[in-house]
């Protein structure tokens, strides 16, 4: 089928028919940039061919070399019989204006955080300039700390990944956007070592329950295994970040993590914690924020150790 496609197509239309048929029938999942197949059909033809992404209209009827087309062909039997997502079959991500190279060493970007950063902070960080230090905890393609350095631009940033392929690719997109001198890149667990106190923390850590890991759809299975999954409920990092935030936040200091859908059970583990949920596009219960007053006045001014999750 894909062999008679890339023969008899020619138009960027006939691509885009056949790509939406063909993810139609295989029943993919979807979530790494686009939630239909006609979405994820149109931007894998037009970022195939070097086109402008949100352009469809203009180039439908365009005719394509052999060798365009056959490209594309490929991709989508890619898409459709091995279930790779699209973003690691063109290299690229894009989280609001900001594109990022991506490969399978990082998860896909899309953390709700990046729509949190700069105006939304507001009522908790005045203004911009007050956010001299930034840290952002599990990295991955280094997509969020590289916005923290837009909206912050007196910020000096540390970004942190226990995975060293993770810092690899996040070290593509900084030297792309021209950050090397803001954002360091460390190689740590969590906050294992990190010391100087930061004016925001920010953090997207694994948070997939176990449950949820065993059933996850072959899309999935693709990305990173470590920076999906975080114990029986999902949230082991989260528990180390909060036990040790109080300590790398300057007075006033922000925390922002995302928990995906486990704001119940982290709730009934910190009943005395005054979460903030923040509103995004897919609801108010997929991140919370903190102070680091916040964190003192519960009485978690301590840094965790290992014998703590006995009791949570």
């Amino acid at each position: 089928m894909y062999a008679q496609a890339a023969s008899a197509f020619h138009t960027v239309r006939d691509l885009l028919r056949f790509a939406v048929s063909r993810f139609n029938d295989a029943g993919l999942t979807y979530g790494h940039g686009t939630s239909n197949a006609y979405d994820e059909a149109a931007y894998l033809v037009l970022s195939t061919l070097k086109l402008p992404i949100d352009r469809l209209e203009p180039f439908l009827d365009a005719r394509l070399l052999p060798t365009e087309v056959k490209d594309v062909v490929d991709l989508i039997e890619r898409r459709a019989e091995e279930r790779v997502p699209v973003a690691y079959l063109t290299h690229e991500a894009w989280q609001g204006e900001f594109s990022f190279y991506v490969d399978e060493r990082v998860i896909v970007p899309r953390s709700f955080i990046y729509e949190l950063l700069g105006e939304p902070l507001a009522p908790w960080i005045e203004h911009p300039e007050l956010v001299n230090r930034a840290l952002d905890l599990c990295t991955g393609s280094g997509c969020l700390a590289i916005q923290l350095a837009h909206h912050y631009p007196d910020a000096e940033i540390d970004a942190v990944d226990i995975s060293l392929d993770a810092l690899e690719v996040a070290s593509i997109n900084i030297q792309n956007y021209g950050l090397e001198q803001r954002i360091q890149l460390i190689h740590s667990d969590l906050v294992e070592g990190l010391e100087e106190p930061y004016d925001l923390i920010i953090s997207n850590p694994p948070y997939v329950d176990q449950e949820s890991v065993d059933n996850l759809p072959a899309e999935y299975l693709h990305e990173p295994e470590l920076a999906l999954g975080s114990g029986e409920d999902g949230l082991d990092a989260t528990h180390v970040i909060l036990q040790n935030a109080a300590r790398l936040l300057n007075p006033q200091g922000v925390l922002l993590v995302e928990i995906g859908h486990n704001r119940d059970v982290l709730e009934a583990a910190y009943p005395g914690l005054p979460f903030m949920w923040m509103e995004t596009q897919s609801g108010d219960g997929f991140v919370f924020l903190l102070t680091r007053e916040d964190l003192v006045a519960a009485g978690m001014g301590d840094p965790l150790n290992d014998d703590d999750f006995d009791d949570i």
